[in-house]
């Protein structure tokens, strides 16, 4: 998506909720939103003071070729617990798709820093166990701002140990090796999301709660592979005679 035309999604998406009262703080899904703006405020510190400015020396320093590379890096060893999570669900043509890409990628792609599988017609995918779950049917439940980690439910929050515990990184030797690498993909993908940020600021009235409501729709689609069912309507209220 180019910038203009983000700038114009967000302008859109903050201009209708302000438009539908969205502002109100009665949110069904969002039941803990006292503790969630707290967090919010605190993550939003956080990001002020360290990853953003670390997010943007980095973007100024590194060539992108380099930042393509880490991306890329990265989004392979990703790709393993989404061929997995695509298997549980039954969606066999996505999972062999995602194996393909991994073996492809760690091997002609050296070692995942060259994206070679797209370019054979690989489409690349994102899956999760709190995705998987819902696949089956578990409800999201509230919406939750983890501390540093930022938005997520009570559904996510569940299995977000289990991601972490898939991630092939998470067990690469030595200690020191795997932290600096830990560290670099924070800030690359802080980095990635620059452009966005400044945007964000630049047309959401209520960043919380513009960030809250289209964070649970994208999440609504995913699960749902981006053809999400209907929502449920709201009873109509009559009044009396």
């Amino acid at each position: 998506m180019s910038q203009t035309t983000l700038r114009r999604t967000l302008l859109a998406l903050a201009a209708t909720a302000a438009l539908s009262g969205c502002a109100t703080s009665n949110n069904p899904a969002d039941p803990l939103e006292g503790y969630n703006r707290a967090m919010f405020k605190f993550n939003d510190t956080v990001d002020n003071a360290v990853l953003k400015p670390v997010a943007t020396g980095y973007k100024k320093v590194t060539p992108d070729f380099v930042q393509t590379g880490v991306g890329n890096f990265f989004g392979n060893l990703s790709d393993v617990w989404t061929a997995a999570n695509n298997l549980m669900q039954g969606k066999g043509q996505e999972g062999m798709s995602d194996v393909m890409r991994v073996a492809i990628n760690s091997t002609f792609g050296l070692l995942g820093l060259l994206d070679i599988a797209s370019e054979a017609g690989f489409q690349k995918h994102n899956e999760d166990l709190g995705q998987t779950m819902g696949y089956y049917g578990v409800t999201p439940g509230p919406y939750l701002v983890l501390p540093l980690l930022g938005p997520s439910t009570l559904r996510d929050t569940v299995g977000l140990p289990v991601d972490m515990a898939a991630d092939p990184w998470t067990y690469k030797d030595p200690a020191n090796v795997r932290n600096i690498g830990t560290a670099v993909r924070l800030v690359d993908k802080r980095a990635q999301l620059l452009d966005a940020t400044s945007l964000l600021e630049d047309a959401a009235l209520d960043r919380y709660q513009f960030i809250r409501d289209g964070w649970l729709q994208r999440r609504r689609s995913q699960v749902y592979d981006g053809d999400p069912p209907p929502e449920p309507q709201k009873p109509e209220t009559t009044e009396a005679n």
